[in-house]
């Protein structure tokens, strides 16, 4: 039980579905109530198989492309700060993200398994086994998956005035939590470069 707790909360911190509700309803807030369920099962779909990927392949993926962690953070970042850019700039409600490909970007990645998530599952392998990380792993995908699957109710409940407020704050959000993962990310790069110039 102790193993358990140790691994699933790291995991739970990074994946963070409380805090990425707000950008979930944002980007979903126009789709009928049946298209939002399906991207949030495509979303989920895709986090799964994302993180079960890297959580068996991602050091030797990393090794062979000579990709760093902080690599994946300044890209991570870009694309979020692209699509919060749009939807703060756009003045046309009708230009949305493809509902096909929304549940797997940006909702699944890098939203819902971005490279915290990634990095802590890659660490948390190391520590607690491959057993216990991929059980956390899960768990933390279901609350997920239930924390979204509520947010058409939280929507209706806003109104549709409260719809576009919070679709504009979560918009401006993203562009933050985006710059923050581009800002680690350089900042890892620098701090690994001066380390390696150092040894």
């Amino acid at each position: 039980m102790k193993e358990f707790l140790l691994s699933f909360i790291p995991i739970f911190v990074a994946m963070d579905a409380i805090g990425i509700l707000p950008m979930v309803i944002g980007l979903t807030e126009h789709l009928k109530k049946k298209e939002r369920h399906g991207i949030i099962n495509q979303s989920i779909i895709t986090a799964f198989l994302i993180g079960i990927v890297f959580l068996f392949l991602g050091k030797w993926i990393f090794r062979i492309l000579g990709v760093q962690v902080s690599d994946f953070k300044i890209a991570g970042g870009a694309v979020l700060l692209a699509i919060s850019l749009r939807d703060i700039l756009m003045y046309e409600r009708n230009r949305k993200l493809p509902s096909e490909t929304m549940g797997a970007m940006p909702i699944g990645t890098p939203l819902v398994v971005g490279p915290a998530v990634l990095t802590t599952i890659i660490i948390l392998l190391d520590t607690y086994g491959p057993f216990m990380t991929v059980l956390s792993f899960i768990m933390n995908l279901l609350i997920t998956w239930v924390v979204f699957h509520y947010a058409g109710a939280i929507s209706h409940f806003l109104g549709k005035a409260g719809s576009k407020a919070v679709s504009k704050i979560a918009a401006l959000l993203l562009a933050a939590i985006a710059v923050m993962m581009m800002r680690k990310g350089l900042v890892d790069t620098v701090a690994a470069s001066l380390f390696a110039k150092g040894t």
